[in-house]
């Protein structure tokens, strides 16, 4: 009987572990729904949240797809500064088509991200160093290449002081950044990685080495392949992010991309133990972005000063954190 009463325990223990994030996110819609009322929930705040996450589960889909081989990058976000500053330079300056806009700037992010690659998998650099130094060198790249100044209409180009190509953005450039657009972009890079991660053999390949990768290599994987696999795709969805924030902003700022960094970490870290999955995932991934997302928005309605609003919300992630991971050691 005993035995009995000690499984359902750990049954309902596990369970509550395992839905930790989404009972958090549950819990914040409840809070202040009670607190705010039909102002939280009316459609316009919930669109808000919508468009406040896209973008942060765009970069968490970029380190979902990272970490999945048990890889990091820290300099994912400064390189999606680099991305943004070419999407917009290609655009305005150069006068190239938004179509082509976009190649160029996932070309450019894939040939910058080479040298990520290089340092991990030929100098074996450990990843977190790697990327470290890197974030320097991209800050460095990123704001030679805009003269030290934002992206934006009416800005000579620098180093020629050329007049630009164009002096407006289009409503087409404008609309990626925009509602439902920016949402149902998300939305795709959230599904493209969940059906990868999970229903390709390339995909349970990189789980494979994220759980032990000595033990993928012993069974024929081929670790360095689906490494660099990995860094490509990151690359990716890194150039998608950035193209989303230079749309939003109708520019590219210095630095515009460097603060979504801890977000899509967190929202990761978060989203992992969704479903006991227990590893980086896709929709794991999105519930993070959105407890996030609504934490800060929240907060914010509440009138919560901007100063205490990082020590809340990083409070609340630790307590989502601590309940999403107390207990593993048992399992």
């Amino acid at each position: 009987m005993q035995t009995l009463e000690k499984n359902s325990t750990q049954k309902v223990l596990h369970f509550l572990l395992d839905w930790a994030a989404v009972i958090a996110l549950v819990l914040c819609f409840v809070v202040f729904t009670a607190l705010k009322g039909s102002f939280f929930m009316s459609k316009a705040n919930m669109v808000n949240i919508l468009l406040a996450m896209s973008i942060t589960t765009v970069f968490g889909i970029a380190a979902t797809v990272t970490m999945a081989p048990d890889g990091f990058d820290m300099s994912a976000c400064t390189l999606a500064s680099c991305s943004a500053y070419v999407f917009v330079s290609m655009y305005l300056w150069y006068g190239l088509s938004l179509f082509m806009s976009i190649v160029m700037c996932i070309v450019v992010t894939l040939i910058m991200y080479q040298l990520t690659m290089f340092l991990i998998l030929v100098c074996k650099i450990p990843d977190m160093l790697a990327t470290c130094a890197l974030m320097f060198v991209h800050q460095g790249l990123g704001q030679w290449y805009i003269g030290g100044g934002a992206v934006s209409t009416g800005m000579r180009v620098p180093h020629t002081g050329a007049a630009p190509a164009r002096t407006a953005l289009s409503e087409a450039f404008s609309n990626i950044g925009r509602s439902p657009y920016i949402i149902i972009i998300m939305l795709a890079c959230v599904l493209a990685a969940f059906i990868f991660l999970n229903y390709t053999k390339h995909g349970r390949f990189l789980y494979a080495m994220g759980g032990n990768k000595q033990a993928a290599k012993l069974s024929g994987i081929n670790v360095k392949k689906y490494r660099y696999l990995a860094g490509m795709i990151t690359a990716v969805f890194i150039a998608i992010g950035g193209i989303l924030v230079a749309a939003r902003g109708s520019s590219a700022q210095v630095g515009c991309c460097d603060n979504y960094l801890m977000q899509a970490l967190a929202a990761v870290f978060v989203g992992r133990s969704v479903g006991g999955a227990e590893k980086p995932n896709a929709l794991g991934t999105l519930v993070g972005a959105m407890l996030v997302s609504t934490l800060e928005n929240g907060l914010t309605i509440c009138a919560v000063p901007y100063y205490i609003l990082p020590a809340v919300k990083g409070a609340v992630l630790a307590l989502a954190l601590m309940a999403a991971y107390a207990g593993k050691k048992e399992q």
